[in-house]
């Protein structure tokens, strides 16, 4: 029995973990009112914790669970333990941080969408409303990529990660403070570089977020175009935002709300680049053409850009334009509606109804 118990150990915190998750899968308007509040509060002690130093505390943490297997696996040939005791303990010791992520930070999965917390209601839309949005982002990049400087291979000149870092923070306090949005009231600490960055460049990785340790780190070998918004949007999933389409959204409304231009280019030239990914998913279907007249708008510092990040996703980039439904529908609710409903009331002298009224 006593080469069993391990695995009976992590038989149990399985369960818990799988109980606690079928109870927030049911219960998510409970969940949305009482755990990201809680789990920010978590992280944002965490974060006290783990920010005294500039390293991932998680990688380092990691790296000692595997040094420390390896030793025991070599007590255990040279003690002549048995294997199956020892690979059971193992998983004792996996089902447990498993369960201790999902108590601290994973059930955020099964709180509320953020339209709901953004107040923003449309989430569907059709194509002509997406090449519209699309052009909308494409229009704002054009403009920002000219307050961008370049060095002589056309590249972004962008302030150096630390100190990008100290700035990412600032849209989230606009968000709070001058427009009300508590959701984005988590810690705004600076985010850490990531560690092994060329391992995580190999997969594509752009940024990770550890909510057991509380730690944001961001890719500092991606391109530089792409870290303001990158830094963003894995501070919005410290946040308990951990959705990501969610945290790629509240990316941009950070970028956007920051007064720093490399911010504002840096999360509208991602958003472009969500919409067009939607659109050329969407276009090889029903072969409008619209994905082919809204890059033909787009400037050569944009077009430059968007290769760099492309360049860095590889083949994974078909997975972000899942992202662009919350773009296009804020498109449509901040920006096309309310220029309707100012034409709507526009004084016309010659029509009888508007005279009658007066």
């Amino acid at each position: 029995m006593k080469y069993w118990r391990g695995y009976l150990v992590a038989a149990i915190l399985l369960a818990c973990n799988w109980a606690l998750r079928e109870f927030a899968r049911a219960h998510t308007v409970l969940v949305d009112m009482i755990y990201p509040y809680m789990s920010r509060m978590v992280q944002s002690y965490l974060v006290d914790w783990s920010g005294g130093v500039s390293f991932c505390l998680w990688q380092v943490l990691l790296l000692l669970l595997l040094v420390f297997g390896l030793a025991t696996v070599v007590l255990m040939v040279v003690f002549k333990w048995n294997p199956l005791q020892w690979l059971g303990w193992v998983c004792g010791v996996v089902a447990a941080v498993v369960l201790l992520n999902t108590c601290v930070y994973g059930l955020n999965e099964f709180s509320g969408p953020l339209a709901e917390d953004v107040r923003m209601g449309k989430t569907d839309y059709n194509i002509v409303e997406l090449e519209e949005a699309a052009i909308y982002y494409r229009d704002l990049a054009n403009a920002l990529s000219e307050q961008i400087t370049r060095d002589a291979e056309g590249k972004v000149v962008f302030d150096d990660f630390e100190v990008l870092a100290t700035k990412a923070g600032d849209g989230f306090r606009s968000l709070v403070y001058d427009q009300s949005l508590a959701v984005f009231a988590g810690s705004a600490a600076p985010v850490k570089k990531l560690g092994w960055a060329s391992q995580f460049t190999g997969w594509g990785i752009a940024g990770v977020t550890v909510g057991i340790t509380g730690e944001a780190a961001v890719n500092p070998d991606a391109p530089a175009v792409m870290l303001p918004f990158v830094m963003c949007q894995q501070m919005a999933k410290r946040m308990s935002i951990v959705v990501p389409r969610d945290a790629s959204f509240a990316g941009y409304l950070a970028c956007k709300s920051n007064h720093n231009v490399q911010f504002q280019y840096s999360g509208m030239l991602m958003s472009y680049r969500y919409c067009l990914l939607a659109l050329q998913r969407l276009d090889e279907v029903i072969e409008s053409g619209a994905y082919n007249r809204v890059v033909a708008g787009q400037t050569a510092g944009v077009t430059q850009d968007l290769e760099q990040c492309d360049a860095f996703f590889g083949g994974r980039r078909q997975k972000d334009a899942d992202t662009c439904d919350l773009l296009v529908s804020w498109h449509i609710e901040k920006i096309v509606l309310p220029a309707q409903q100012v034409e709507q009331e526009k004084f016309n002298p010659l029509d009888k109804e508007q005279v009658g009224e007066l």
